[in-house]
């Protein structure tokens, strides 16, 4: 029988009812009629008892939680939003560096999910060998592949790759400290995190930030494999954070290679770049050299603050499971998703360190967590606290087959369908209908652009 203290709220919880109390009672009996008989036939009368005896439990199936499967459904929704209105809203696209649009959040928040799940899965397995078995082929997803591989310009990082790399490094450290795991929790605001403090040893991220306003970064030069004209970008300086110098792309740059590199930086949507920002447009004839380059928001030294995204999910999932009451947990759920949030903010807007999600600082974690704190707090109150679970069914439903629904919306199948209704006349659907918005837009604002007078052009300042 399992130890009580480790069986928690809502998963595999066995009781005995009278019936088996009643069949052990009898078992009592057979044994003590048995006491007077021979030796040989009492050893028999042993083995009948213990046979008797072996009561068949069944653990009820383990419930899923509704609440972070609808968070996991809104987050598919999310991505499939931003991939494919970015185009005519570009208020939903990533931010071209500093500062954080609607897109810069479904990465953090699914690095947040896979914490959250981690937390709940391995609390159940106290074997570390049954734990780790299955990680190995996580690192195998790649990019997008078509037939034949270029392997002299295939990019390395990825989406995929990094929840890959982020659910390693977490769930390894959750599984090899299985011994540390309290049973219990002292009362207090702050026993939770001094429970599991090991996971809040921040040594690992200061590499990031040590790295990254230390490291020394030299002029470098590129080839364009477009054009086929070399660039030389001048640097000679540390802890900057602009496109061209930061240490983030110089060690993606050193270790990864240049053409192993994200090949559309979202940095090529800045003014500097294009006189179409916040869209994608050709480059200005007088563009700097690193607005060609290519650049890895998914690199080496990114991931390390990465992993902090999946931390904050686990502590989200450790207080689940120790905390048994809605109070309990809101409290503490709320409250880090506020701090953070602050926290954020501060270091932003004093500017500490600017909110970014391409170098993925640490405002940038703190922000995006925070925000998944609070969304998921707020998921909990609507569907477990009062009990509105209805609305919400069909996020929930995607967030158990996400898988699914991702491979549809990735590789363009939900799009397809979608865009192939069209009324009256092929060229008149949805898809079509957006780019003509887009492109009307671009056409008024080049043409107010042509206004003169600064009223005017604060005019297209906040309609383009």
């Amino acid at each position: 029988m399992e130890d009580p203290k480790r069986v928690e709220e809502g998963f595999d919880h066995t009781t005995l009812g009278h019936e088996d109390e009643k069949e052990c009672n009898d078992t009592k009996v057979v044994a003590d009629r048995d006491n007077g008989d021979r030796k040989g036939d009492r050893s028999v009368a042993k083995d009948e008892v213990k046979v008797e005896g072996q009561v068949p439990v069944e653990k009820q199936k383990s419930k899923r939680v509704a609440t972070l499967d609808a968070f996991r459904g809104l987050t598919i929704v999310l991505m499939i939003l931003v991939d494919h209105a970015s185009i005519a809203y570009p208020a939903l696209d990533h931010a071209p560096w500093d500062g954080c649009m609607l897109a810069d959040f479904v990465m953090p928040f699914f690095l947040f999910i896979v914490g959250v799940a981690i937390a709940l899965a391995l609390k159940k397995i106290p074997k570390i060998k049954d734990a780790v078995r299955g990680y190995s082929h996580a690192l195998a997803d790649n990019i997008d592949l078509a037939y034949g591989v270029d392997m002299k310009l295939i990019r390395w990082c990825g989406i995929l790759q990094r929840i890959a790399l982020v659910y390693f490094v977490v769930a390894l450290i959750e599984t090899l400290t299985t011994k540390r795991r309290p049973l219990v929790i002292a009362p207090g605001h702050l026993s939770i995190f001094i429970a599991y403090q090991w996971q809040w040893r921040v040594h690992r991220f200061f590499v990031y930030l040590i790295t990254t306003y230390t490291l020394y970064v030299p002029d470098w030069s590129f080839i364009d494999h477009n054009g086929g004209k070399m660039y030389t970008v001048k640097c000679g300086m540390r802890g900057h954070l602009g496109p061209a110098c930061n240490a983030v792309g110089y060690v993606d740059r050193e270790i990864l290679g240049i053409n192993h590199l994200y090949k559309s930086p979202v940095w090529q949507h800045l003014k500097a770049c294009t006189l179409s920002s916040p869209r994608s447009g050709p480059f200005r004839e007088d563009a700097p050299g690193w607005c060609h380059a290519n650049f890895e928001p998914e690199g080496l030294l990114s991931s390390i603050s990465a992993i902090l995204s999946g931390v904050i999910g686990i502590h989200y999932g450790h207080v689940l499971i120790h905390f048994k009451g809605h109070s309990q947990r809101l409290k503490q759920w709320v409250s880090m998703g506020f701090a953070l949030l602050i926290l954020a903010f501060l270091l932003h807007f004093t500017h500490a360190i600017p909110i970014n999600k391409q170098l993925y600082t640490i405002s940038y974690v703190c922000l995006t967590a925070g925000a998944a704190g609070v969304v998921f707090s707020g998921f909990y109150i609507l569907i477990d606290v009062w009990g509105l679970r209805t609305p919400f069914l069909f996020l929930e439903w995607i967030g158990m087959n996400s898988m699914l629904i991702f491979a549809l919306g990735a590789q363009g199948i939900l799009a397809a369908f979608i865009n192939g209704w069209y009324y009256n006349h092929p060229d008149n659907t949805i898809n079509a209908e957006a780019r003509k918005l887009s492109s009307q837009q671009e056409e008024n604002c080049s043409a107010a652009k042509q206004i003169p007078g600064s009223v005017a052009r604060n005019r297209v300042h906040d309609n383009c």
